[in-house]
C-alpha cells in the first residue's frame, strides 16, 4: 500500500507539472500544427496532390496522422527527459532514491507524466486538425491504443536520456541530432513509394516509419507498410528499453552520481 501511495504521489507531481506550465506544454504543439497545416497542407499541399497508394485522400489528410505522431513523440520524450533530470538538478531525486520507494515505482512514476502529456498533445492536435480536414471516428480504440504505446515507448526513451544526462544540454542533444531527423525521415510528409529503391531500403531501417504507418492505418485504414510490423516493433522496443531503464535505475546509474551544476542559467522552456 505504501509503495502504491509513493507511485501515485510521484505520478501526480509529474502530471501536475504539465498543467502548471500548460502554456509551454500544451499550447506550442497546437500552434506548430496549425502552421504545418497552413503551409504544407493548404499552400504546398494543393500543388502536391495525392500521395501514391493513398488515392482519394488529399495531401493534408495524408499528413494528419504523421503530425499527430510527431507531436506525441517529441512531447512524451521531452517531458520525461527534462522531468527526470530536473529532479536530479533540484536534488529531489536523492530523496526519492533513499526512500523505500521501489525502482519500478520510480520508473512508472516518471513515465506516467510523459504518457499523459503525449495523450493531451495528441488530443489537442486532433482538435486543431478538425479545422482543416474531416476527422472520422472509425477504429477509435486502435487510435487510442497506438497513441498510448507510442507515448509509453518514447517516455521510456526520455527517461533513459534523463538518466545519462549530466547537464541540461544533454537532454537536448538526442532530440536534436537523432530523434528529429528520424521523425522527419519517418514518412510524415511523404510516402516512401516516391523514393528510389536505395532510399526505400534506408527508410525501412527507420523504426519511426513503422510507428507512423501503424497510426496512419488506424486513422485512414491504409498503410504502405504492414501495420502489424509497426505494432510488433513498438511492443518489442517498449519492452527492451523498459528493461534497460529499470536495470539502470537498479544499478544507480545517473542517480547516485553527483550532478554537474555548471552553466546554471536555464530558460524556463528547457524544463518543459
Amino acid at each position: 500500500m505504501i509503495k502504491l501511495i509513493a507511485l501515485l504521489t510521484l505520478s501526480n507531481y509529474q502530471i501536475r507539472r504539465i498543467f502548471r506550465i500548460w502554456i509551454q506544454t500544451i499550447v506550442p504543439p497546437a500552434i506548430t500544427t496549425a502552421l504545418y497545416f497552413l503551409i504544407f497542407g493548404q499552400l504546398i499541399g494543393r500543388r502536391i496532390g495525392e500521395m501514391p497508394g493513398y488515392e482519394g485522400l488529399s495531401y493534408i489528410e495524408f499528413m494528419v496522422p504523421g503530425l499527430i505522431m510527431l507531436s506525441v513523440i517529441t512531447n512524451a520524450y521531452g517531458n520525461v527527459a527534462s522531468g527526470f533530470y530536473g529532479a536530479k538538478f533540484q536534488k529531489a531525486l536523492e530523496e526519492i532514491i533513499i526512500s523505500p520507494m521501489p525502482n519500478w515505482a520510480v520508473l512508472l512514476g516518471f513515465i506516467s507524466g510523459g504518457i499523459v502529456r503525449g495523450f493531451l498533445v495528441g488530443v489537442v492536435v486532433i482538435f486543431v486538425s478538425i479545422f482543416f480536414v474531416e476527422i472520422t471516428v472509425d477504429n477509435i480504440l486502435l487510435r487510442i491504443f497506438s497513441v498510448f504505446l507510442t507515448s509509453l515507448l518514447f517516455s521510456v526513451l526520455g527517461l533513459i536520456n534523463g538518466i545519462f544526462a549530466k547537464n541540461f544540454d544533454d537532454i537536448s542533444i538526442v532530440p536534436t541530432f537523432i530523434l528529429t531527423p528520424l521523425i522527419y525521415l519517418g514518412g510524415i510528409f511523404y510516402t516512401i513509394e516516391i523514393l528510389s529503391s536505395e532510399w526505400q531500403f534506408i527508410s525501412k531501417l527507420n523504426p519511426i516509419l513503422y510507428i507512423v504507418n501503424f497510426f496512419r492505418f488506424a486513422m485512414l485504414g491504409s498503410s504502405e507498410i504492414d501495420p502489424m510490423q509497426g505494432f510488433v516493433l513498438i511492443l518489442f522496443f517498449t519492452f527492451l528499453f523498459s528493461v534497460i531503464a529499470y536495470t539502470l535505475l537498479v544499478r544507480g546509474v545517473g542517480t547516485k552520481e553527483s550532478v554537474s551544476y555548471t552553466h546554471l542559467t536555464l530558460p524556463t522552456s528547457d524544463l518543459v
